[in-house]
């Protein structure tokens, strides 16, 4: 018995140096290495879970499709240039912006909010039917619910007309999903791949690297982002939460073309394929309003991954929350910031902005919960509000900046999604469109309840002592 010990301790040494050399920040390294050397048996486990920060097999991967990518992404600049966006706030704002995404702001996009699953989800299925040659379609969570196989059953229906389908889902998120579900869309033709699938028992468990993205395509004209997953809790049926509240939006228009491409390069880093698609932006149509079928928003598309040279998850925050004058507003479920992060929201008020952010009051996570908790003394001693939505679980990730600057997509406020998993954002610019948006979260904001710093100091020391524990895993969620 004892050279188990030894062991333990030479296997716990060799990951603390693998910290030092993979991971991403100063503050995650010196977490891992400490927690490694000090509770090796508690730790160990952990770091095969959460560890590694490079995804090296898909950064292999795509440095292969690089000609075949960089192919389709120079057509793609050289066609966006019909589309030439207009915008004429701060230059350099936009340029930065434009140079992290590497594509530019399009015009002439067509934008619809999708408020919950109860609007989401006919929109999508809608889009489905009326598909002629081919569907995209990626989720982190698939279920085999009644949610789920109604999906299954729609791309079922049109496989059978002749519609090629390409179904992307995540290993970890979807981890309960039965094989007689992915074996009836096999059966009937649908291309259908696993993100990041263990090819090696001990990667099973692997929980950094994961496809977060939630994408439907159709026939590269309609494209549909957000937070809404596969699921029945995204229609509120859970036995967890009275309700389940989410945005997700439709796009038409060039910018579909944008999130058309950032599909392919999850395909094709599975499975060394890319389809034929269609590569042809169009200008976009106003699904509400027949009598202006060419609506002109300003759409940029950004995506972000562990692979990136930059960390794009943590600049495209940063920049949103740097940028604004009069208001910030973030809504999101989880909110686990970065000293970086937290100084900018700091610095946000002190110039003068309205900065709120909108949590869930019902977690799904207590440890998340008690990291935010952590974090909520140094932002609201300074001014930010922060407030908690009490109908149900918010699972939204909206930003509003200003007036004219809205952002939905699949990032949420926290590390996890700065630096560790695959997200979509969708910025667009344009006062009409941010005007719904502040609507739709002044109606949040009216059903949450403000957040008092006095209710941590009053909990009792356990308690006080646990919040304090969590923020030092912060760095590692």
């Amino acid at each position: 018995m004892e050279i188990f010990p030894t062991i333990l301790y030479i296997i716990a040494v060799a990951a603390a140096i693998h910290a030092i050399f993979h991971t991403r920040t100063s503050q995650g390294t010196i977490a891992w290495v400490i927690a490694l050397i000090t509770i090796p048996l508690a730790s160990i486990p952990m770091y095969i879970l959460f560890g590694p920060r490079k995804f090296q097999s898909y950064i292999d991967t795509r440095h292969r499709s690089n000609n075949k990518i960089n192919s389709i992404n120079k057509q793609l600049l050289e066609q966006f240039k019909l589309f030439k966006s207009q915008l004429k706030s701060d230059k350099a704002n936009i340029h930065a912006l434009e140079n992290l995404a590497h594509l530019p702001f399009t015009s002439n996009n067509g934008v619809q909010l999708l408020i919950d699953g109860q609007q989401a989800f006919p929109a999508m299925l809608k889009a489905i039917d009326e598909s002629r040659k081919y569907i995209l379609i990626q989720f982190y969570i698939v279920r085999d619910d009644e949610m789920g196989t109604k999906f299954k059953d729609a791309l079922i229906t049109k496989a059978k007309e002749g519609v090629e389908i390409f179904f992307l889902y995540d290993s970890v998120g979807s981890h309960d999903l039965p094989n007689y579900y992915i074996e009836s869309l096999k059966e009937n033709g649908i291309n259908v791949v696993c993100f990041n699938e263990a090819k090696l028992p001990i990667n099973r468990f692997q929980m950094n690297f994961r496809n977060h993205r939630k994408i439907l395509i159709t026939d590269g004209l309609t494209a549909f982002v957000g937070g809404l997953n596969l699921g029945n809790e995204y229609i509120g049926i859970s036995d967890k939460f009275n309700c389940w509240r989410d945005t997700h939006t439709l796009f038409t228009g060039p910018c579909v073309q944008g999130v058309q491409l950032t599909f392919v390069e999850d395909w094709f880093s599975e499975t060394s394929v890319i389809p034929e698609l269609n590569w042809i932006p169009e200008k976009g149509t106003n699904p509400k309003d027949n009598d202006h079928p060419y609506p002109d928003k300003d759409v940029l598309v950004l995506s972000s991954g562990p692979i990136d040279d930059l960390e794009t998850g943590t600049l495209f925050f940063l920049h949103l929350i740097n940028s604004a004058r009069k208001r910030l507003w973030i809504a999101s479920p989880y909110f686990i910031p970065d000293i970086q992060v937290i100084s900018a929201l700091q610095l946000a008020v002190l110039r003068g902005v309205d900065v709120r952010i909108l949590l869930p009051g019902q977690p799904d996570n207590k440890l998340m919960q008690l990291t935010s908790y952590a974090s909520f003394q140094e932002v609201v001693s300074t001014g930010v509000k922060i407030y908690h939505y009490q109908p149900g679980f918010m699972h939204q990730k909206v930003l509003l900046i200003d007036d004219d600057i809205s952002a939905i997509g699949t990032a949420n406020l926290g590390n996890r999604s700065f630096r560790l998993n695959f997200e979509l954002m969708m910025l667009i610019a344009g006062k009409a469109f941010a005007s719904e948006v502040e609507e739709m979260l002044i109606h949040d904001f009216d059903l949450s309840r403000p957040f008092d710093i006095d209710n941590i100091k009053l909990k009792p020391f356990l308690s006080q002592l646990m919040i304090r524990a969590a923020r030092l895993m912060a760095p590692l969620q």
